[in-house]
């Protein structure tokens, strides 16, 4: 079994599809780990995760535009805030009727994180003196911080493992703002997000090879 990585769909379903192809993914003996947000900004939310419930080994962190659209699809509250970041194009996707029950499902049941081999997974970044598990929900979705003490660093320490991690795997952060369209990798971070949701590249990696192949 390959295990991939990818982050931050954002409803890009044609370069989702392709993305899958171009690396050959085996949807029953391979994993996929998605890094979160598949929610808002493009119009095809519904089909990206009607074929992310199709992939059998999937493991789905939830984002902070998941965690936006969850509460519209339980509480049909659709905040300003979310309609002015992507909501209104992902309640668009569903055409009125709302979330299914396995959509929401998905969504409901997704860890903040998740650690194997060492390796740590998750949408935006944590506290890194306190650990992912006490770092508060509000920065494992919106953290930057981790990023930017990472880049710093790489410069004179490129070793450096925070947390104590062999790898930490991110999306949120599109490598975009550091004009970059494909995976950037400072210290032990992985920056995964390539900026599928702001009309650049959605880019899937296998973890242990770390050869990848995007879409724009």
């Amino acid at each position: 079994m390959k295990t991939f990585v990818i982050s931050d769909i954002h409803g890009a379903y044609k370069a989702f599809l392709q993305c899958l192809e171009k690396a050959a993914f085996d949807k029953e003996q391979d994993r996929l780990i998605c890094l979160g947000d598949v929610c808002d900004r493009g119009e095809k939310v519904k089909e990206c995760i009607d074929e992310l419930l199709t992939i059998k080994n999937l493991v789905y962190i939830l984002g902070n535009h998941d965690a936006w659209t969850l509460d519209w699809a339980i509480n049909g509250n659709p905040v300003k805030e979310w309609m002015e970041q992507g909501g209104a194009e992902t309640a668009f996707s569903y055409k009125g009727i709302g979330m299914p029950k396995d959509h929401i499902r998905l969504l409901a049941k997704a860890p903040l994180w998740f650690i194997e081999n060492n390796r740590l997974f998750l949408h935006a970044g944590f506290d890194t003196d306190r650990g992912v598990k006490e770092t508060p929900n509000e920065m494992l979705f919106w953290d930057r911080a981790l990023v930017i003490a990472a880049r710093g660093l790489h410069r004179t320490c490129p070793e450096w493992k925070f947390g104590g991690y062999e790898e930490i795997f991110v999306g949120h952060t599109p490598t975009t703002i550091y004009c970059k369209k494909t995976p950037i990798r400072f210290c032990n971070v992985w920056m995964i997000d390539t900026g599928a949701g702001f009309g650049e590249y959605l880019t899937i990696m296998d973890i242990d090879t770390k050869e990848f192949w995007q879409v724009k």
